[in-house]
């Protein structure tokens, strides 16, 4: 339920990763690219072929401008995909401008080319700090994305870092957004590791879920989650948040998942909002 491709910051092309998801026994997954729902289409068919169902889904940036830091939400199934798609250009410009500048900022510190780290991004709607990464895993400064040079390069700890935050959507927009696409809008995990408070704020707000099983968060916050999910009568979602070789750990698809029950929650819930909405319509001519 949380997979990206190489058409944002994974590693691999859709095709590849439905392939492996068959391998794993997997039977179900969702596409959920950065601000990008390009691959949606293709890897239904991919996934049709091939016996796999394949919600479609997009991760979209945003910001919680309360505090300051950024909040992912998960939109799955939207009727009206084309509402978010001008949020999701918005987000890829300022997120292409962040990873420009740092990209020149990297070529300016190590003796890399602007044409290397493009080359890294072949395939990808935008510029990810893995992209620069691996320009220099290629030219030998690190032998991994992750580690000593990413943290003095990324973190906001490191006095000598380069990086660049943008400054995308206000959380409570892109929620609204999803709700106008007809979609289910789920909290993605960095946002409630990062900031707990978050979620107290975002339930009045129309938000339908949590995602609760992930790599990202520990066994103690997955039952204090669903404690919170199920008294708030919220959805509850998990995944890998696959990147391929970009993966903060060593997992893979499937290891992370939703279970079957909660998955069938979904879609019922689906369900009932779409009899709402029309019954909605209807009332008001």
């Amino acid at each position: 339920m949380h997979c990206h491709t190489r058409l944002s910051d994974g590693s691999m092309g859709i095709e590849e990763l439905i392939m492996l998801a068959v391998k794993n026994g997997v039977d179900t997954i969702s596409v959920t690219d950065h601000d990008c729902m390009a691959g949606n289409v293709r890897a239904k068919i991919i996934g049709e072929r091939n016996n796999i169902r394949v919600i479609p889904g997009v991760e979209l940036s945003a910001t919680d401008k309360e505090t300051g830091k950024s909040a992912h939400i998960l939109a799955y199934l939207c009727d009206s995909p084309d509402r978010i798609e001008g949020l999701c250009h918005s987000n890829a410009i300022v997120r292409k401008r962040a990873g420009q500048y740092m990209m020149l900022k990297a070529v300016g510190r190590y003796p890399l080319s602007v044409e290397l780290v493009q080359k890294c991004a072949t395939g990808s709607m935008n510029l990810y700090k893995h992209h620069i990464m691996h320009a220099l895993m290629e030219c030998g400064f690190t032998n991994t994305i992750y580690g000593e040079l990413y943290d003095d390069l990324f973190s906001s700890l490191s006095d000598n870092n380069i990086l660049i935050t943008p400054a995308y959507a206000p959380v409570e927009e892109v929620i609204k957004a999803v709700q106008d696409a007809g979609g289910i809008a789920v909290l993605a995990h960095t946002a409630i590791a990062d900031n707990p408070g978050i979620l107290e704020r975002l339930i009045p707000l129309g938000l339908d879920g949590i995602e609760v099983w992930s790599p990202h968060l520990l066994k103690e916050a997955e039952e204090r989650l669903i404690s919170i999910a199920k008294k708030n009568k919220l959805l509850i979602t998990g995944g890998s948040d696959f990147h391929g070789m970009y993966n903060k750990t060593r997992l893979t698809v499937g290891q992370y998942s939703t279970p079957e029950q909660y998955l069938d929650e979904l879609f019922a819930y689906k369900s009932k909002k779409k009899k709402q909405q029309k019954k909605a319509s209807v009332v008001n001519g």
